[in-house]
Order: C-alpha cells, then sequence, then structure tokens
C-alpha cells in the first residue's frame, strides 16, 4: 500500500482483486477533482461497471447514470451517461497522459466530461491537452491492469466501491 500524502486527495477504488490508490492533482484541475470526490461521497461509483477497455490503451468506467450493475444495469446503455450534476469545463494541462494517469472521458466537446473517466493502461501522450489530466494510480496497478477487456466487455468488472482516502 503506497503512503497517503494527502487523504483528501487521495481516491480508493475496490476491485475484485484489491484495492488501487489513486493520488488527485486538485493543483491542476480542482473542477475534475472536486467532482469524482463529491460523487464518490455520495457512493454513486459503486459498482459501476468498467464499459469500454482496451488492451494496451485505457479502462473506461464512471456512468454513474447507466453504469451501475446493481440498478437496471444496461451493458449497451453504459458509457452514454453521466451525473446529474453540470458537465465540467476542460481544465487541460501539460500533465502527460501518462500509464497509470486518470483522464476525464467526454464526447467531442471539450466541456463535456461529467462523472465517467478512464485509467491509461499505457502511455498514450495523443491524448495530452486533449483530456484532462486529474490524478494517478500510485498503488494497485496491476489490479487496473487485470480488468476484463472489451468494447463493452461481455462480464464487465466493476468498481466495488470508491471512497476518499480520508472517510475510509
Amino acid at each position: 500500500m503506497a503512503e497517503i500524502k494527502d487523504p483528501e486527495n487521495t481516491i480508493l477504488i475496490e476491485l475484485k482483486d484489491g484495492t488501487v490508490t489513486i493520488e488527485l492533482l486538485p493543483d491542476i484541475a480542482p473542477g475534475h477533482c472536486d467532482r469524482i470526490k463529491e460523487l464518490a461521497r455520495a457512493g454513486a461509483y459503486d459498482n459501476v461497471a468498467f464499459h469500454r477497455v482496451i488492451d494496451g490503451f485505457m479502462a473506461q468506467t464512471g456512468d454513474v447514470a447507466n453504469g451501475n450493475m446493481e440498478k437496471d444495469f444496461n451493458l449497451r446503455a453504459a458509457g452514454t451517461g453521466g451525473s446529474d450534476l453540470p458537465n465540467l469545463k476542460a481544465e487541460f494541462s501539460g500533465v502527460p497522459h501518462d500509464r497509470g494517469t486518470i483522464g476525464a472521458a467526454r464526447s467531442q466537446n471539450p466541456d463535456s466530461a461529467n462523472s465517467q473517466f478512464f485509467i491509461n493502461f499505457s502511455d498514450n501522450h495523443f491524448l495530452n491537452k486533449q483530456y484532462t489530466v486529474y490524478g494517478r494510480v500510485v498503488a494497485g496497478m496491476e489490479h487496473v491492469d487485470a480488468i476484463t477487456r472489451g468494447e463493452p466487455p461481455m462480464n464487465p468488472d466493476r468498481m466495488i466501491s470508491m471512497k476518499v482516502a480520508a472517510d475510509a
């Protein structure tokens, strides 16, 4: 387990194989960091599927409207929704999309990110300055690497729970 420097800006995601520890970057993307913490504290990410997982690229999750595998789950709808909260303004930075970084998923509109995010499996520098980076995995990346692949996966993995470390 990584040492947690700032529990208020650290996210713990429980996956089937163990805990993933994510250090948020509030100095780089304060709006996105506030959003993931708000939704995590509301329990909105619990049981949400990884609906788009591309080997060598990334694992996407966070559709709190359509991705909860315990609430009227429809795999085809997963990935089409967000939360009840307004979309976020892009917070592009010079932080590269390296392996283990967290990026905000969005539509063609740069200001359309909401609750969905992805974890980079590899260095995806072609995404730099086009998608907001707002965190990085500091422990448990092997559990991310074990997420079931597919677009969408036939039997998707889920975030069992997501908590802010200060609350855990």
